[in-house]
């Protein structure tokens, strides 16, 4: 949204706008199922202004309007108090307001710093805070959930399965972020393209890391190859898109025809057929279903429909990551290092360009 009103998108800010309106009822309502109507009450407008503020921050970037910034900065600073005041309470003193505050207001500087840089056109700067801010809001959801649900509850999020399941969401839903980012970048020949390229790559990065972590270096190479081929195809079809080259639409579809059941057969083996190799193709054929939607919608200027393909696209992830760390078990997840993948080889940033600008 913020990056929308920066660059004056045509009625793309009003649709983000509408998407993360339904993000904030869902939280709303998540806590609301776990403390009341009471706190739902309490806690969704808080969150919505702060929503609020951060638009107009980046309203203001956009206009050069320092009186703006200035004022959305000091109600953001007064959200970021009473939303803190709110979790420090909600958790009957299991997290101190201070270490509460502390952490949303990571949460804020990630979204202004990364609005900060994507104004003065740095992107691959831009991309990186965002990325460091979209880890961020996974560790905070975790110290939320640790304090805020009952210690025997919460002391299962430490167990490996729940950990990988986290680590596998977070990745996961990178991968749609990011890749209906440079997507979007590319049909609009917006100048952050090379940019969304190179994030595009991190996730693919990481990604692989996990899978040598959990697999082994022969396992992430062969997945590093059919992911390649997986992000190439789906950012080759929106190349053909908005081009309006059904010949080029229809290779993307074989290739992705052609993958799925591919990816499904070296994930099912990964996994000794805990998931069979035909419910996995079919998971990744609904996700590549998804975005290619997403992809003609967006072209299309139906930008509420893309945002609302974009939004299941990502719900959808963390279906599948449940399944997928249930079916790694307990022994493969164990070995899953705490935080975020460190290691990893390769990407699609070079392909990725390449392949969309014809080289």
């Amino acid at each position: 949204m913020m990056r929308g009103r920066l660059r004056a998108d045509p009625d793309l800010a009003q649709a983000a706008n509408a998407a993360l309106g339904k993000n904030t009822d869902a939280m709303g309502q998540l806590v609301g199922s776990l403390f009341g109507e009471a706190a739902r009450t309490q806690f969704a407008p808080l969150w919505a202004a702060h929503v609020t503020a951060l638009f107009n921050y980046a309203r203001g970037l956009a206009e050069h309007d320092d009186a703006v910034r200035t004022q959305a900065m000091s109600a953001i600073a007064g959200y970021e108090r009473d939303l803190a005041g709110f979790f420090a309470g909600a958790s009957q003193g299991r997290l101190k307001r201070d270490d509460a505050e502390a952490a949303v207001r990571m949460h804020v500087d990630h979204l202004l710093h990364q609005a900060d840089a994507y104004a003065a056109g740095n992107y691959t700067q831009a991309d990186r805070i965002y990325r460091e801010g979209y880890a961020h809001a996974f560790g905070l959801g975790k110290v939320l959930a640790s304090t805020l649900l009952p210690p025997s509850v919460a002391a299962t999020l430490g167990t490996p399965t729940w950990r990988l399941r986290s680590e596998l969401t977070r990745l996961l839903g990178e991968h749609v972020v990011v890749l209906v980012a440079a997507i979007r970048a590319g049909v609009t020949n917006s100048p952050d393209f090379a940019a969304a390229g190179e994030t595009v790559n991190g996730n693919t990065h990481d990604l692989a890391g996990a899978m040598d972590t959990l697999f082994g270096q022969a396992a992430a190479r062969r997945f590093q190859s059919l992911w390649a081929d997986h992000v190439d195809a789906l950012i080759g079809y929106a190349g053909a898109v908005v081009k309006h080259d059904d010949g080029g639409r229809a290779t993307a579809r074989t290739e992705l025809a052609a993958f799925e059941p591919r990816f499904g057969s070296f994930l099912g083996n990964a996994i000794e057929n805990r998931m069979t190799s035909g419910a996995l193709a079919s998971a990744f054929r609904m996700h590549d279903g998804m975005l290619l939607r997403e992809a003609d919608a967006f072209v299309g200027k139906e930008y509420q429909q893309a945002h609302d393909l974009a939004y299941s696209a990502y719900q959808e992830m963390f279906t599948l990551s449940g399944e997928l760390a249930d079916a790694f078990g307990i022994t493969v997840a164990s070995r899953l290092p705490q935080g975020a993948v460190q290691t990893g080889r390769g990407g699609m940033a070079a392909v990725v360009e390449q392949r969309w600008h014809g080289g």
